[in-house]
């Protein structure tokens, strides 16, 4: 990362700090997505300005036209944690010559399927952190430590969440009216 970027993340970072500890409120918001079934099993995921998509597989039914829900879940894990590293770094005023993240899931699909008594979900979940750079192993094992405990998404990952359903079901004979 350039010197002159590395200080705009950190000059942004510490400004975001600075409103964050004076009001606190501005740090809390209710993020909404949209994931509508377009046809099979594919997906359409709408947020703001952004539309994604997703797709299972043939072999699971659908037609492998977009990633599927694991490799667009590992990839928000992933990007998190590489976001939140340069961040840190930036912060920290360590260079980052090379920074890569691989996500890695171990899974067993029976508990997608109700088979066995396998609960669905990963087994277990890895990353490996590849990092090039001039600064010293404890550096650089200080900014990636700093960074795991504030990255929202290894949080979203490693601890349970609050998770609620709300089921809305549409009247069909009004719509025949």
């Amino acid at each position: 990362m350039s010197g002159v970027r590395a200080e705009r993340i950190k000059t942004k970072f510490e400004r975001n700090v600075r409103a964050l500890e004076l009001r606190p409120g501005v740090g809390r918001g209710t993020a909404v997505t949209t994931v509508r079934l377009t046809g099979g099993l594919a997906c359409e995921i709408e947020e703001g300005p952004w539309r994604l998509a997703s797709d299972l597989s043939e072999k699971s039914g659908g037609d492998n036209s977009a990633p599927n829900p694991g490799i667009i879940g590992r990839a928000a894990l992933g990007t998190c944690l590489a976001t939140s590293y340069a961040l840190w770094a930036a912060k920290m005023g360590v260079e980052f010559d090379l920074l890569e993240v691989e996500v890695q899931a171990d899974y067993d699909t029976r508990g997608m399927y109700g088979v066995d008594d396998v609960p669905p979900g990963y087994i277990q979940i890895r990353y490996v952190v590849t990092v090039e750079s001039e600064a010293s192993e404890s550096e650089i094992m200080r900014v990636l430590d700093q960074a795991d405990a504030c990255c929202d998404y290894l949080a979203v990952f490693r601890d349970p969440q609050d998770v609620r359903r709300e089921v809305k079901i549409l009247d069909r004979s009004a719509k025949a009216e």
